[in-house]
């Protein structure tokens, strides 16, 4: 039985949610900044300036509409100090084609000056959890409230440091199996891997001269500690047909021991530029 108060917070939350989508597929900047919570929407801005894409352009510039909840099963609305979550069940139109399944979506939001303000959404795809499909299809929240990550935690996430556009775009690969790898470039750009092959764009970009990277490296449960790593950065050239430089690498290989704190530099200077401009 849904209560007034959780009634009251999911139409505040619904409302923010609507206003954020609107925002975004009419490509209106105002009402997208309005509507989206400050920390959310700095870190937007800055992946963006430092991918040397317009802004707020590129905002707009995304593979899907965002997905209407009008026809979904309303599941819960739970708030905890100035963050609060709602959930939906059902067929989750991502636009792209083909019927959609019944699965989950749990909204973020952050509370503002100006009330509750959007922050992501998660989408949880059921495919593999059957029996949590036709838990919530029945209403059996269960699942929810035994997901941490489907709770509001009550820490508003800090505000980041804004960026203007980079000088030369960088990215952070990490490849480890096992370990959570976090990395830091020039105090700006943070990043934490876990079991994990991917790359994430360095925020701010590699500035001319000196530039730091700081890395800490930690076993995760169940593995033997002596998994082959790799850290790396990369700069990327814009110039068409002209690869990435490497210009930063950490790596152990199987059956070695990683360092669990690291700190280095790597420098652009004019002959790194030349190598970027394909001369």
């Amino acid at each position: 039985m849904i209560t007034h108060a959780e009634q009251d917070l999911r139409t505040a939350l619904d409302s923010s949610y609507n206003a954020w989508r609107e925002a975004i597929v009419k490509k209106d900047a105002a009402a997208w900044t309005r509507a989206t919570a400050e920390h959310r929407r700095i870190e937007v801005k800055n992946r963006i300036l430092s991918e040397k894409l317009p802004f707020p352009a590129a905002v707009f510039n995304l593979p899907t509409p965002p997905p209407s909840i009008a026809g979904l099963k309303f599941l819960e609305a739970q708030q905890s100090g100035l963050t609060a979550k709602s959930a939906y069940f059902g067929k989750i139109d991502f636009g792209i084609g083909g019927a959609p399944t019944e699965n989950l979506i749990v909204l973020s939001f952050v509370r503002g000056g100006r009330g509750w303000l959007y922050d992501r959404a998660d989408f949880v795809n059921l495919a593999a959890l059957p029996e949590v499909r036709k838990e919530l299809a029945a209403g059996d929240i269960k699942y929810l409230k035994e997901t941490p990550e489907a709770r509001p935690s009550g820490v508003v996430p800090p505000t980041p440091i804004e960026v203007g556009p980079a000088k030369i775009i960088a990215k952070v690969y990490v490849f480890c199996p096992g370990r959570e790898v976090q990395v830091q470039v020039n105090k700006v750009s943070r990043h934490r891997f876990a079991n994990a092959k991917e790359a994430e764009i360095v925020i701010g970009g590699a500035v001319d001269g000196l530039n730091e990277v700081q890395f800490s490296t930690k076993k995760l449960e169940g593995a033997t500690g002596k998994e082959a790593m790799t850290i790396r950065v990369y700069l990327m050239s814009e110039v068409a047909g002209v690869q990435p430089i490497k210009i930063f690498e950490y790596q152990v290989a199987e059956g070695g021991v990683a360092k669990p704190f690291g700190t280095s530099n790597f420098v652009v200077d004019a002959a790194v530029m030349a190598k970027l401009a394909g001369k």
